[in-house]
C-alpha cells in the first residue's frame, strides 16, 4: 500500500475523508519532517508508512470527535513537530490554529511546513505553556486545547486548561494506559476548571496500536494562581 492509500483508506476507516488537495498537503509535510529531521532532531518516526499511521492518522483521530468545529480558535500546546495540530488544520481549513512551542527551532520549522502546505491562518509562538497560560492574550481565549504529549494528565490539565475559554474543551491524545492517569488528574481538573467529559479509545488503522483521547470540558475560570511557574507543574503535580 502506498502513502497515499495509506491516507485515503486511513482516513476512511476513521470516518473522515481526505480530498487529493489534502493528500498532496500531507505527503510534502512528510517530506519536509523527514529532511528537516536529518538536521534537527523532530521525531523518533522517520519511516514514511509509520508517519502516515503514527503522526497524521494518529492526529486526524482528533477530528472523529464532534468537538472542533469549523471556525475554531485551536491551541496545540507542545506542538513539537506539529501534532496534532497542523493534521487539524490540513483537516479543516477554516480552523485558526496557534502552534506553542518552547524550542525556536521547532518553530522554524512549523513556519516553512505551513507555508510550503498554504496554511494561512496560523500563529508561531515560541515559549513555554506555564508563561504563555498567564498572558491575558492567551489566557481563555480558545475554544479547543489539544495535546499528544508525554506528561501525566495532571500536569498537562495545568499546561492547557488556563487557555481554554469557558464552554471550550481540552482534547488531549494519550496511550493505552490512561486509566491510572485520570485518577490522578481528577483534582487537577477540578481545581483548574474543567470537567470530564468523555474518553474515546481509537484502534489505528493498519497496526495494533489502541490510542484514547480525553476530552475535559472547561466549566469555570481558571484561578490565577495557575498555571505555576515554569517547571513546578512537572516538579509538583496537582494530585
Amino acid at each position: 500500500m502506498n502513502n497515499v492509500e495509506l491516507l485515503e483508506e486511513g482516513s476512511k476507516e476513521l470516518g473522515l475523508n481526505l480530498n487529493s488537495d489534502q493528500i498532496n498537503q500531507f505527503l510534502k509535510y512528510k517530506d519536509l519532517l523527514i529532511e528537516w529531521n536529518k538536521k534537527m532532531n523532530l521525531t523518533a518516526i522517520t519511516e514514511e508508512r509509520e508517519v502516515m499511521i503514527k503522526h497524521f492518522l494518529d492526529s486526524l483521530c482528533c477530528m472523529t470527535l464532534p468537538f472542533i468545529k469549523k471556525n475554531s480558535k485551536v491551541i496545540d500546546v507542545g506542538t513539537g513537530a506539529g501534532f496534532p495540530g497542523i493534521p487539524i488544520n490540513i483537516y479543516d481549513p477554516t480552523i485558526s490554529l496557534t502552534l506553542l512551542d518552547s524550542l525556536n527551532k521547532r518553530i522554524k520549522f512549523l513556519q516553512e511546513v505551513c507555508e510550503n502546505l498554504g496554511l494561512k491562518a496560523v500563529d508561531f509562538q515560541h515559549g513555554r505553556a506555564e508563561d504563555f497560560g498567564k498572558n491575558k492574550n492567551f489566557r481563555q481565549s480558545y475554544d479547543i486545547a489539544v495535546a499528544r504529549a508525554v506528561a501525566p494528565l495532571n500536569v498537562l490539565c495545568e499546561y492547557c486548561l488556563p487557555f481554554v475559554s469557558i464552554g471550550g474543551y481540552f482534547i488531549c491524545q494519550k496511550g493505552p494506559n490512561i486509566d491510572e492517569e485520570m485518577k490522578d488528574a481528577k483534582k487537577a481538573i477540578e481545581v483548574l476548571g474543567g470537567k470530564f467529559i468523555e474518553k474515546k479509545d481509537i484502534k489505528l488503522p493498519f497496526c495494533d496500536i489502541t490510542h484514547n483521547i480525553v476530552v475535559i470540558e472547561k466549566v469555570k475560570e481558571t484561578p490565577t494562581k495557575y498555571p505555576r511557574k515554569a517547571g513546578t507543574p512537572t516538579k509538583k503535580p496537582l494530585l
